[in-house]
């Protein structure tokens, strides 16, 4: 009966460090696949639409599209408010889902409404959707060192060049730019002139849109050959502007040169960004998308920078400007360095008190393995490794030993009780025998 209490025993304790082991195991990789970032998100499942409506005031906005936008978005399933806001030229709605609601179920479920409500907005309105990302989603700004070159000059590269090669980082949901100047032909009419050719703004818009497209024409044979019509009428020049005719009077041309200047300007700006008081700057906003790994998403972009560094103009390079990459590593390894702290610390205080290696080393094993097990269930939740998160686990540590301490000294107690009794009854049987 014996031999098989102690062979049941010692099954049971091998499976055991055999499930501790897999649990260790498991904690450690899900140790490496939990996402990192400085702080919590703790923002609101939302989905963004921007509608852009330049030149109109904001009660003119809220009353064609900001309402109709609201009632209509209302009805959607799981969702728990709408709110909204209205300002010169622009609309902004934020559409509340249920917080265990999939962010891209509920952008989809967004676009599916905006396609009927479209048909009853003003002519040339059309509404769109934020980027996929959360209200810390901002990961890194950028400027571009660029001496000698114009703000004009830098937007357009930061637009055409630098913008479309940072949008291929996994993770990143926009690259959003800012300062400088947007190019743009602007064409000034003379009101005096417009009145005296009798013409209309309307009629001048119309000719430069009607000048400014693409056209082609149905493909014809002709000795056994195919040809396909096709004109080029994009406009490429200011000269090309200037020569667009809007009306004949007598035989003669009316043309937008006639009636107005046509230049090659920026767009008006309502704002400038200064950098460090130093002059205006051009650069981007890295926008990290739902539920990504903001420090691995932090050094791709940075090595993307690299590759994209070799392609600028001579004397041209990146210059960060904000860095969460720094909070990230500063936070973790602040975190880190006390958790290390306290399991030494807490492994001292139970060899201190319990005087018995074996007891101690049985306890000292349960912080890692218990710490590692706690990362699986970080994974299972969706919560990413942040000072609030480790901080918990830290403050956590000295309730992981409590039990163990408590089972290893009663167990230690009733053994020394059961020794005692022991080598009382060996004393008696052994004075029983010197007696005898």
């Amino acid at each position: 009966m014996v031999h098989k209490l102690i062979e049941w025993s010692l099954r049971n304790r091998f499976i055991i460090l055999l499930l501790s082991a897999g649990i260790f195991v498991w904690g450690i990789i899900s140790i490496q696949k939990n996402p990192i970032d400085a702080i919590p998100d703790l923002s609101e499942n939302q989905v963004i639409v921007f509608t852009e409506w330049m030149g109109r005031a904001p009660q003119l906005v809220e009353d064609q599209i900001t309402y109709p936008l609201v009632t209509n978005l209302q009805g959607l399933p799981k969702i728990k408010y709408v709110r909204a806001a209205s300002m010169f030229g622009m609309s902004f709605i934020y559409v509340i889902f249920e917080d265990d609601v999939d962010i891209y179920w509920a952008r989809s479920r967004v676009l599916e409404r905006l396609s009927t409500i479209s048909s009853t907005l003003p002519k040339g309105v059309a509404p769109q959707l934020g980027p996929d990302g959360t209200g810390v989603g901002h990961i890194l700004w950028y400027t571009l060192d660029a001496p000698g070159i114009d703000l004009g000059e830098q937007r357009a590269l930061q637009d055409w060049y630098v913008k479309f090669a940072l949008q291929n980082v996994p993770g990143v949901s926009e690259i959003a730019s800012f300062g400088g100047f947007q190019k743009e032909y602007q064409v000034t009419i003379d009101p005096n002139k417009l009145l005296y050719y009798k013409l209309s703004v309307p009629e001048v818009i119309s000719a430069v849109r009607a000048n400014n497209n693409e056209s082609g024409g149905r493909k014809f044979d002709m000795s056994d050959i195919g040809y396909i019509i096709k004109t080029s009428g994009y406009l490429k020049s200011i000269k090309e502007i200037e020569d667009i005719p809007l009306k004949n009077q007598n035989g003669i041309p009316i043309k937008v040169s006639d009636i107005g200047t046509v230049q090659m300007s920026g767009e008006t700006r309502l704002g400038i960004f200064d950098h460090n008081g130093t002059g205006e700057a051009v650069g981007g906003i890295v926008v990290m998308r739902y539920g990504e790994n903001a420090d691995a998403v932090i050094d791709n972009v940075k090595e993307k920078m690299k590759e994209v560094a070799k392609g600028l103009p001579k004397g041209v390079k990146f210059n960060i400007v904000y860095d969460r990459g720094h909070l990230i590593k500063e936070s973790i390894d602040s975190v880190k360095r006390t958790l290390i702290e306290e399991m030494i610390v807490v492994s001292l205080i139970v060899i201190i008190f319990l005087f018995h290696w074996r007891s101690a080393l049985s306890i000292i094993i349960q912080i890692p393995i218990t710490i590692a097990a706690s990362f699986i269930l970080l994974n299972a939740f969706g919560i990413s490794s942040n000072i609030m998160s480790l901080t918990g686990i830290a403050l956590a540590i000295g309730v992981i030993v409590d039990n163990g301490i408590i089972m290893s000294e009663n167990a230690y107690q009733h053994l020394s009780q059961r020794y005692a009794q022991w080598e009382s009854e060996q004393k008696t049987e052994t004075n029983s025998d010197e007696k005898n």
